[in-house]
């Protein structure tokens, strides 16, 4: 798994649109990990990206959710819960594997990234989705990664 101040990786996936979006992390750049779509803990933390997510783009972040699911589940879970944050389909965990998120079942596990200037500043392994999002933006606030 990939740690702090460890070289970001290019990455090219699809998002739930079906439009392919390479990002290589020279803007800050929150990648969070997450097991399945409309499951209760993945529920959760996309709806608190969601509702951060104009604080965010306000400080300068990027947001993207990545889970094992299909582009197919991405649209469904983000109009299920009215979702604006951006998800990146990874069925074939490509990208966990970039970022050596072990993948189990099928499902990655919850990790989160924050990324910037191409590589890692801060890696969250074991996450508890309650707060998470409003904890990472802090965290990010006080690296000096984001604005204020």
């Amino acid at each position: 798994m990939l740690d702090t101040g460890d070289d970001a990786p290019e990455v090219t996936a699809a998002d739930h649109s079906g439009d392919t979006v390479t990002l290589t992390f020279a803007e800050p750049t929150i990648l969070y990990f997450y097991p399945r779509d409309d499951t209760p803990g993945c529920t959760v933390e996309a709806e608190e990206f969601d509702t951060e997510l104009a604080t965010y783009r306000d400080a300068g972040v990027a947001v993207y959710g990545v889970s094992t699911d299909d582009t197919e589940s991405h649209a469904a879970f983000r109009e299920k819960y009215d979702l604006g944050v951006d998800l990146l389909a990874d069925p074939d965990g490509e990208v966990a594997a970039a970022f050596g998120v072990p993948v189990e079942g099928g499902a990655a596990d919850r990790v989160t990234y924050a990324l910037a200037d191409g590589e890692v500043k801060r890696v969250y392994r074991g996450v508890d989705p309650d707060g998470h999002a409003r904890d990472v933006l802090q965290d990010l606030v006080d690296m000096g990664i984001a604005a204020e």
